[in-house]
């Protein structure tokens, strides 16, 4: 099945269509940077741009850069417009577009992706994805299936805020650390959660993780680290998977 899948983060908005059954970019991906401010009105024209691009006119899946419940309201704005809390996101979407969505976590989505056709496929045990961009998204898996929306990176750090603030690679550049400096707050980060719920992998996406090899000396966590197959589309692969499993319900 074709279908399309957007993938929302805090500085661009892409989207694809994708065979779901071979997990494939079938077309080229397309992106806009995401508004400034970020507010669910402007994101969702953002979003329309890219179905206009497309000429899309079939259930849209979505990966977002917050936790949204089965409602399709977001709970959290993490590194996106405060008014993104508490807010019906899913109508909006649908008001907006004119076309049925399916939503879920952006690291969710990549996770999804990489446990079906990536470095996750046939891996058992406790799985966490972590998708390294503008903030550290977590997908997590038990034996195949997903535990949604637990957000790694809003673990508070030591001076109260969330640890993605200081180990996701916005804060590389934000303050210009060189890659060994911020690859320690990524290991010190990935021994955190190996504290508190003891994976048995961790599977590491986002633009960042093209640059492994560079940092992956740097990293002392006991825990298998692997790159993900799927790097960039992971969410765009995974949302356009979701969409399918809600076509089929």
């Amino acid at each position: 099945m074709k279908l399309l899948g957007i993938d929302v983060g805090g500085s661009g908005i892409k989207g694809g269509i994708v065979d779901t059954e071979k997990g494939k970019m079938v077309s080229e991906r397309f992106r806009i940077p995401t508004p400034q401010p970020s507010k669910p009105k402007k994101v969702a024209k953002t979003i329309k741009k890219i179905i206009d691009h497309f000429e899309w006119e079939d259930i849209v899946g979505c990966a977002l850069p917050v936790v949204v419940d089965r409602n399709g309201i977001s709970k959290t704005y993490g590194n996106i417009h405060k008014k993104w809390l508490g807010y019906d996101i899913k109508s909006r979407l649908e008001d907006t577009c004119g076309l049925p969505f399916k939503l879920l976590n952006d690291a969710d989505a990549a996770g999804t992706a990489e446990m079906t056709f990536g470095a996750g496929k046939e891996k058992q045990g406790l799985v966490a994805m972590i998708t390294i961009g503008t903030g550290l998204g977590s997908g997590v898996f038990y034996n195949g299936t997903l535990v949604p929306n637990i957000e790694l990176g809003r673990i508070f750090h030591t001076n109260g805020e969330p640890i993605e603030f200081y180990a996701a690679s916005s804060a590389k550049e934000r303050e210009d650390l060189s890659m060994k400096k911020w690859s320690k707050r990524f290991d010190f980060f990935l021994r955190h959660v190996d504290r508190i719920i003891s994976p048995d992998l961790f599977i590491i996406g986002g633009g960042i993780s093209k640059k492994f090899e560079k940092f992956k000396d740097q990293l002392t966590v006991s825990v298998p680290v692997v790159v993900a197959k799927t790097r960039n589309n992971a969410g765009i692969i995974g949302a356009a998977m979701a969409a399918e499993q809600e076509a089929h319900q």
